[in-house]
């Protein structure tokens, strides 16, 4: 009887770390982070690239249809190090798959906050001639070089079919009351 209770005082002595002082509050989980962060693949910015784009963290506009999405994430580096103030700029087409050459509709650029992370309001964008539904983005480091790519939608029929296309820039999409969340981290190469 002393062997078993003793075994079981000393299976108890690490869960006692997890609880806080009062005991009725969980410490936060630690945010997972890879060994082999690699960085986030690079794509071409495409013909629709416009410079200048507003600062704004909702693309979100009166008479903008299409379903919401919001999407969040985190800007790393290799070594798995958050990137504060690193610039994201997202481009996408509207819902009926068209991009705005004369305004910057579904335009619009942020920084990270001190963590490395950002959150953007937007629309799903819309599917056009053989391309699946995508956003484009710019993300650099403040100083770094900039890194542009795509984000892609999982489930996209488009998909396969796409030269574009790669598994490692799909996002991670829920549906929760009508609003779709879209998750990605980018990882920015050469920074430790």
């Amino acid at each position: 009887m002393k062997r078993r209770a003793a075994i079981q005082g000393l299976l108890a002595v690490p869960a006692m770390g997890l609880v806080s002082w009062r005991g009725a509050e969980a410490l936060p989980a630690t945010p997972a982070c890879a060994d082999d962060h690699e960085p986030t693949p690079e794509q071409t910015a495409g013909p629709f690239f416009k410079a200048r784009s507003p600062q704004r963290v909702s693309l979100l506009e009166p008479g903008l249809p299409g379903p919401r999405l919001v999407l969040g994430g985190r800007v790393l580096t290799t070594a798995c190090a958050p990137v504060p103030r690193a610039l994201l700029d997202f481009w996408h087409t509207d819902d009926a798959g068209q991009y705005d050459l004369s305004g910057f509709r579904c335009r619009g650029h942020q920084f990270a906050d001190a963590s490395g992370r950002f959150r953007l309001e937007t629309i799903v964008p819309g599917a056009y001639s053989g391309r699946p539904r995508h956003i484009h983005v710019r993300v650099q480091a403040p100083g770094g070089p900039i890194l542009t790519t795509q984000l892609y939608f999982p489930g996209e029929a488009r998909n396969a079919g796409d030269g574009l296309f790669s598994p490692r820039l799909l996002m991670e999409v829920t549906e929760a009351g009508g609003e779709r969340r879209g998750t990605f981290d980018f990882v920015l190469q050469g920074r430790r």
